[in-house]
């Protein structure tokens, strides 16, 4: 006789979950371009990091590529665990194209919040499990590797070009050394004990070449401020204003204006900006200082044999078309020997207009690839005078204007 028993014995007793209401405020962040968003790391192993008995101890790092900074490793090191498991952004799945998004979603109960953040996509990174090298340290080498400065890597790329270049390549090379030679700082007291010694002959322009021809910006001889004596608005045309917020960009979002990228006479006074607080005169400065280096770099990419300046700057087409219709010889694809003079006096006004018109002028040399004695020529033929103070010279523009005189050598016979 078979036994029967109560199919009610045989349903398995599920426990019911208690189910809570939470009223919370809802807060969601946007994701912000000057700030870095949070880093996403999943295992793909089964390894659950929760149920370690001390899981508040597992070292979590995040490294970044000193060459190529845009290149991230996310590294989990368990405690009490022979592996460590490392995660990148460019390789592996973090490398493929994604068209969707993600955000990370955080609840918290006591304060009745409930946080979304967004997540970068190339943040999402998979944790896969490495051995852990037997012979790897979180200490600091005794002796850490050198790195080469940018001087060294460029002794060794010119020995390398006059074993192995040809001729042609080596002379490109020596005519681009003369536009990097910059003026040592040691020297400096030397250089202005010689101004003092020997003072620019006005008359010395006249014999001077091209370069240093009286084309100058608009001016105006009956200024009396030097605020007035050189017209800013024709300098810069009104239309031209709303290309220039680069650096404005930069400082508002709290970022360095970085001297690989700007002319080092932008990077020495950008404080002046930060400082200002009015936005009117805020924005004009930064405006100056984004025309001066788009000048700068155009000077740079289109000098002898078409010598790449190291700053890496996009001039907008607006800027670049006003240039070359200006200072270029389309058909040499350089600037012109009658313009060149011109640009530079472009560049020296607007430092003026910057230090208030008493500017000195050792870093806007350099920026310029010139020596500040050869810049001294350019700055009386706009006008200036020079004064000494602590050591330097200092270019300053009285009012009203007066150019030197150019006299013209006559012909015997």
């Amino acid at each position: 006789m078979e036994a029967v028993t109560n199919p009610k014995l045989h349903k398995s007793k599920k426990k019911k979950r208690k189910s809570f209401k939470l009223d919370a405020s809802v807060d969601m962040y946007r994701e912000q371009p000057d700030k870095n968003g949070p880093t996403l790391g999943y295992y793909t192993s089964g390894f659950d990091p929760l149920s370690r008995k001390s899981s508040e101890s597992n070292a979590l790092k995040l490294y970044r590529n000193q060459k190529k900074v845009r290149r991230v490793e996310f590294v989990v090191k368990p405690n009490e665990c022979e592996v460590d498991f490392v995660g990148t952004n460019y390789s592996g799945e973090a490398a493929a194209g994604r068209m969707n998004s993600f955000a990370i979603a955080v609840v918290d109960k006591a304060a009745q919040k409930f946080t979304i953040a967004p997540i970068n996509t190339n943040r999402v990174m998979r944790l896969q499990p490495l051995a852990r090298a037997s012979h790897t340290s979180d200490k600091e080498p005794d002796t850490p590797a050198k790195i080469a400065s940018a001087e060294d890597i460029r002794e060794q790329r010119g020995s390398l070009l006059n074993r192995y270049g040809t001729k042609g390549a080596i002379n490109k090379a020596k005519k681009a050394m003369q536009l990097r030679q910059q003026e040592d700082p040691d020297a400096q007291q030397e250089v202005n004990q010689a101004l003092e010694d020997n003072p620019i002959d006005k008359s010395a322009i006249a014999s001077s070449n091209s370069d240093t021809s009286r084309d100058i910006p608009p001016y105006d001889l009956s200024a009396t401020t030097p605020e007035k004596a050189y017209l800013l608005d024709k300098i810069i045309p009104k239309g031209h204003w709303s290309y220039l917020d680069s650096i404005l960009k930069l400082l508002q979002a709290g970022k360095e204006i970085k001297a690989n990228a700007f002319p080092s006479f932008v990077c020495n006074r950008c404080y002046k900006v930060e400082l200002t607080k009015d936005e009117a005169e805020k924005g004009r400065l930064a405006g100056i200082m984004s025309y001066i280096s788009h000048l700068i770099t155009f000077k740079n990419r289109y000098s002898l044999d078409g010598f790449s300046s190291s700053q890496h700057q996009n001039i907008p087409s607006i800027l670049f078309n006003e240039f070359t219709s200006r200072f270029l010889d389309v058909e040499k694809n350089r600037l012109s020997n009658e313009k060149i003079g011109s640009l530079i006096s472009y560049v020296l006004v607007l430092t003026l207009f910057i230090d208030e018109f008493q500017t000195d002028f050792t870093d806007i040399a350099k920026d310029l690839k010139m020596s500040a004695f050869s810049l001294r020529p350019y700055f009386e033929n706009l006008g200036c005078q020079f004064k000494r103070r602590n050591n330097a010279y200092l270019a300053h523009l009285p009012v009203p204007l007066k150019f030197p005189t150019i006299r013209r050598k006559r012909r015997r016979g």
